[in-house]
């Protein structure tokens, strides 16, 4: 029995292994991304109570030592919380950097799988002609032996 040899299967076999390390690539960057968003999140909540503490201290009776650490704390804050949205951004540009080289493995896997498909259909209509042949050779010959 002929048995298929794809010519190709190492580089297919390389192009998987390379689409895996792509999409673990992807995870990670992924990961970064929702870590710094998480991250920025709980700075502009942290800000918000800096903010409501000083409604609060303008409220009562006023003590502007106390008021000025809160505005301080808050000015702070928007520096932080700027600096995290510039990481949320820098992620975000990552993640779409790995997204795209996942997608062109992606693209090159899946030709060379097509290929291997084309010549795995090739391959089993050779056979089949093979057969073909095989049968009309001994039809061929028990018609002449019948005729002998």
């Amino acid at each position: 029995m002929a048995v298929f040899r794809y010519k190709l299967q190492s580089l297919l076999d390389i192009k998987q292994k390379l689409e895996e390390q792509e999409k673990i690539a992807f995870a990670e960057a992924n990961a970064r991304l929702l870590k710094e968003q998480d991250s920025l999140q709980r700075l502009m909540i942290q800000k918000a109570g800096y903010d409501r503490q000083a409604r609060k201290l303008v409220e009562g009776t006023i003590h502007i030592i106390e008021i000025n650490a809160c505005r301080s704390a808050i000015e702070v804050m928007k520096t932080r919380i700027r600096t995290q949205m510039l990481e949320v951004h820098k992620a975000q540009r990552q993640l779409e950097v790995v997204r795209q080289r996942l997608n062109a493995v992606m693209v090159e896997r899946k030709t060379y799988e097509k290929l291997r498909e084309k010549e795995f259909e090739e391959f089993k209509q050779e056979l089949l002609d093979e057969e073909k042949k095989e049968v009309d050779e001994l039809v061929s010959y028990t018609y002449h032996q019948n005729k002998e």
